[in-house]
């Protein structure tokens, strides 16, 4: 398969506490020699002034002061690297329980998810939750790296238990592609390359694995989307009479001609032309940004949607979200918060908590309708106007909303929309 250089893969890395995925990531950055000369001159020092033997690989990705010293990730890192065959972008996410929201963060724009198991302890509930995570994102391809394996010998049948424990609760996930890698982090077995301690693993180590990962773009291609973001009226000669409509494509791709619909309002027209930037252009598709121009004189504010005439989204004021709650304080009963779905802002509440999901179990509260940081739950969100939206599942773009606090202005929620 041929793999484009430019192409980029962005993946992140889970695993309960002390698994080593800083190591993980030190690892790949210093055996593919993706550091810095001045980087590692300061690793070293930092290695030697805390009296380790060698390099200290998890210091790669553990940047910020209060890490170093906790010797915890409490945030998301996020790391660039780049080989010959691809560019990487790493968003390293903690492994406490009480992180859940760093990784729904971490994770949402990913094309892959690289779960660590310690071979010493196989599958555990962090396991568990990071993978429903995963799931529920719907990342494309999650590679499961048993490691430590150089703690248990480098045993082939502790890597088949252990790859039958997570395939047993994986099988009830939505879930499209899981591979199996058995590696030593920080021995380097498996991880840039080939171990010569599991010569019965056939496989290929992980960064081979990371380069030739076909990655499919999960823009929508079908159905056309366009948010509106602003209005131009530049006042200058000859754009005197010019009203052209500017934003991000979300999905699908729109042609000079194409006849439209503008949401909500229901107006219809063509469309007269399309500028990307300077450019006049007879087509424009995801995720390009443009300004549009219709054949007729329609009022098209911030907010608004342009879309296809034979292909448009639901329109509903209230509607159920699997939302991932984010702010330190809890949910407030009836409280106005702010919903954003693409450029369009109004006031919603949270009209009722359907059920939350215990991650570590994947059982479902009926009972509990409180929501506090981390919790995920499935929520009926009613809006002051109808809202124009497609399913998760279907359009990542305009299947997603945030909640913002008014009083505070913090982002308190994050949510997919199931119905």
């Amino acid at each position: 398969m041929q793999i484009d250089n430019n192409q980029l893969l962005r993946f992140t890395t889970a695993g309960s506490v002390d698994d080593g995925k800083s190591t993980l990531i030190g690892r790949l950055l210093y055996d593919s020699k993706s550091i810095f000369e001045d980087q590692l001159e300061a690793i070293e020092a930092t290695s030697k002034r805390k009296g380790h033997e060698g390099v200290d690989l998890a210091l790669f990705t553990d940047g910020l002061r209060d890490e170093r010293e906790q010797g915890i990730t409490i945030d998301v890192a996020y790391r660039y690297f780049t080989t010959p065959k691809r560019k990487f972008i790493i968003a390293d996410t903690p492994g406490h329980i009480q992180y859940t929201r760093n990784m729904v963060t971490g994770a949402s724009t990913a094309n892959a998810a690289i779960i660590l198991i310690d071979a010493r302890h196989g599958v555990i509930e962090q396991t568990k939750r990071h993978a429903y995570i995963a799931s529920l994102l719907q990342i494309p391809h999650i590679i499961v790296c048993i490691n430590k394996m150089d703690l248990v010998d480098f045993s082939e049948k502790v890597y088949n238990d252990i790859l039958t424990q997570f395939e047993e609760f994986s099988s009830k996930l939505y879930v499209k592609d899981v591979r199996f890698i058995p590696i030593s982090a920080l021995n380097g077995d498996n991880v840039v390359n080939r171990s010569t301690s599991m010569d019965w693993y056939e496989g290929s180590p992980l960064l081979n694995v990371l380069e030739t990962l076909h990655i499919s773009s999960d823009i929508n291609k079908i159905d056309a989307r366009f948010a509106v973001q602003t209005v131009l009226r530049p006042q200058r000669e000859g754009f005197i009479d010019y009203r052209g409509y500017a934003g991000r494509i979300s999905s699908g791709i729109y042609r000079v001609g194409d006849e439209i619909v503008v949401l909500p309002s229901g107006f219809t027209s063509k469309i007269k032309s399309i500028n990307a930037g300077e450019t006049e252009v007879e087509e424009a598709y995801a995720p390009m940004s443009v300004a549009m121009t219709l054949e007729d004189d329609i009022d098209i504010s911030r907010g608004n949607m342009i879309v296809k005439k034979n292909n448009q989204p639901e329109m509903k004021q209230e509607f159920d979200v699997m939302l991932c709650w984010l702010n330190n304080q809890p949910a407030r009963p009836g409280a106005k918060y702010t919903l954003v779905h693409t450029s369009n802002e109004q006031r919603a509440i949270i009209k009722n908590v359907v059920y939350k999901v215990d991650i570590n179990t994947y059982e479902r509260n009926n009972e509990d309708k409180n929501l506090a940081m981390n919790d995920i739950a499935r929520v009926t969100v009613r809006a002051a106007q109808n809202v124009m939206l497609d399913p998760y599942r279907d359009n990542r773009n305009t299947g997603s909303i945030i909640l913002i606090d008014e009083g505070t202005n913090e982002t308190v929620a994050a949510g997919m929309i199931v119905a």
